[in-house]
């Protein structure tokens, strides 16, 4: 009998579907990805598709963004449910009166957002470019920068610029214990911390390298060191043992006394490998944005792609 695996690349084929997958999907689920990045590669990978279908495994934001980009494509989310944190934490109609209320700024949103939020924005970011699309703005024009309040002071750290914060976040990268994180470097003291920049600030001090996701695969394969410990979720951990299976890997801890003690968004992890067979099989579910929002929320992606080449 045929593995769950097996049947997926036999659909895959039969289908002409293409499946991005963002790098806190679950082991087996990036293993059966055509692609596997960060939001800025996984953005970039869905304009280039030209396969009839893109099972995008990540979340909703990302399927959404996926769908703006290539809107001929059909695009399928195998849980309609797998939604994001950050991006609930930002309504589209409280950001609009957000707006309203500061005239005169440019809006600049973290990728992380729903579709109509990016459709009320001057420029998209993510975390592998957000510092330099803030500093592509002219120094005396005031800056929104919303959802996420964490990558926002690290941005206003990094570049000197006063920008009025969103209060956003996301619960994952909330949610590592500074406590134990010291404690478990006083453990290996030969170990670098690594950290994402939605991670809060007294995490980001302890960080000899902050970066994205793809930003922090890349330290560990060109950095020295042979320990790291890994500040962001941990589903991370699975391409940077194929990329360094020499180093030593240590998820960062986080407050919560679960099982593996390390900060797993449940939203990513909704999707299944069995949820993404019957996702191919039925071409469902799908995902759809509505003509006028996709046609607004393109402008802003499509400036912060022209600004990452």
């Amino acid at each position: 009998m045929k593995s769950l695996k097996e049947r997926i690349l036999e659909l895959k084929k039969e289908k002409n579907a293409v499946i991005l997958a963002h790098y806190y999907q679950e082991a087996d689920i990036q293993d059966v990805a055509d692609y596997v990045g960060d939001s800025l590669g996984l953005s970039q990978e869905a304009m280039k598709v030209d396969a009839d279908i893109i099972l995008f495994a990540g979340v909703h934001f990302m399927a959404e963004t996926a769908k703006i980009l290539n809107p001929t494509k059909k695009v399928i989310l195998p849980d309609l449910k797998a939604g994001c944190s950050l991006a609930e934490s930002c309504p589209a109609d409280k950001f609009e009166k957000f707006i309203a209320a500061h005239p005169e700024h440019v809006v600049i949103t973290y990728v992380n957002c729903s579709a109509e939020v990016k459709a009320l924005t001057d420029i998209v970011c993510t975390s592998s470019n957000a510092v330099k699309i803030v500093e592509s703005i002219p120094k005396e024009t005031p800056i929104i920068f919303a959802p996420d309040k964490n990558l926002g002071k690290y941005i206003i750290q990094k570049t000197g610029r006063d920008m009025l914060l969103w209060d956003g976040s996301c619960v994952v990268h909330e949610a590592f214990s500074l406590d134990k994180l010291i404690a478990l470097y006083k453990e290996n003291p030969d170990a670098k911390i690594i950290a994402h920049p939605e991670s809060e600030t007294h995490i980001l001090k302890t960080a000899a390298y902050i970066g994205s996701t793809a930003g922090m695969i890349e330290f560990v394969k060109t950095d020295p060191s042979t320990k790291f410990i890994v500040a962001t979720e941990a589903g991370i951990l699975h391409k940077m043992k194929q990329e360094v299976p020499n180093k030593i890997l240590i998820p960062a801890p986080s407050e919560e006394d679960n099982t593996c003690a390390c900060s797993e968004c449940g939203y990513m992890k909704m999707n299944t490998l069995q949820k993404v067979y019957d996702c191919l099989l039925n071409e469902s579910p799908e995902i759809f944005v509505p003509d006028s929002i996709m046609k607004k929320a393109l402008i802003p992606i499509e400036r912060m792609l022209e600004l990452s080449k």
